[in-house]
């Protein structure tokens, strides 16, 4: 079982991170092999529209041609019995990272032939989603119809999709060194060492339900 973690988040050892970290400790609890793809690293792009991958003479129908840093990335991801990926919400959307992986991954298993019969390998699928917003603002700020529609794509290339969120996150240490005064520095503080390691334990729970033949 290879289980490939997708990490949109710019910030290494922070709230995504930490997350994924306990997802694939779950899933290697469970004897999958694993690995941690960190976007930031790489230089790519999203998609370009070239239409290659629909291209009737194209002897790699349904499979990105586009030759970046991202290439192998996605030729592992097709090998992989498990993706789960992995953005913060900035501006009520993942990062600009995850979103250009989203395309790359998906438009080439886009069947336009018949759209209820994607070109995708089967895999299990899940997201991780954290942010440092409360969920009492998720219906005034879209989020709910957000994660709704990112489930959706997945389910409709794979039939599948878990979600993890991580709300209200504490986003610096030391909050006096930051112009942030709207949040409460010590309720923060205070849910990063409470809620989020219960965050933590439902990531490796995830990752270990997810390897299991």
């Amino acid at each position: 079982m290879k289980v490939m973690a997708i990490n949109g988040s710019p910030r290494k050892g922070w709230n995504t991170d930490m997350l994924l970290k306990n997802v694939l400790e779950g899933a290697a609890s469970s004897g999958a092999e694993t690995e941690m793809v960190y976007l930031y690293d790489l230089t790519f792009r999203g998609c370009v529209s070239c239409m290659a991958c629909k291209l009737k003479k194209n002897t790699k129908l349904g499979r990105c041609v586009l030759k970046d840093e991202l290439t192998p990335v996605l030729e592992r991801a097709h090998e992989a019995d498990v993706i789960v990926l992995a953005s913060p919400i900035y501006f009520s959307e993942v990062t600009g990272e995850m979103r250009s992986f989203v395309e790359r991954f998906l438009f080439q298993y886009l069947n336009y032939n018949d759209t209820s019969k994607p070109l995708s390998p089967a895999k299990r699928i899940a997201w991780v989603f954290t942010m440092n917003c409360p969920e009492a603002m998720f219906d005034s700020l879209g989020y709910h119809a957000l994660f709704k529609q990112y489930e959706g794509w997945m389910k409709l290339f794979f039939g599948n999709c878990e979600t993890l969120l991580s709300t209200d996150t504490m986003q610096v240490k030391d909050y006096s060194q930051y112009h942030l005064g709207m949040w409460d520095s010590d309720a923060k503080r205070r849910r990063h060492e409470t809620i989020f390691p219960q965050d933590c334990k439902k990531a490796f729970e995830l990752g270990a339900k997810m390897a299991k033949p």
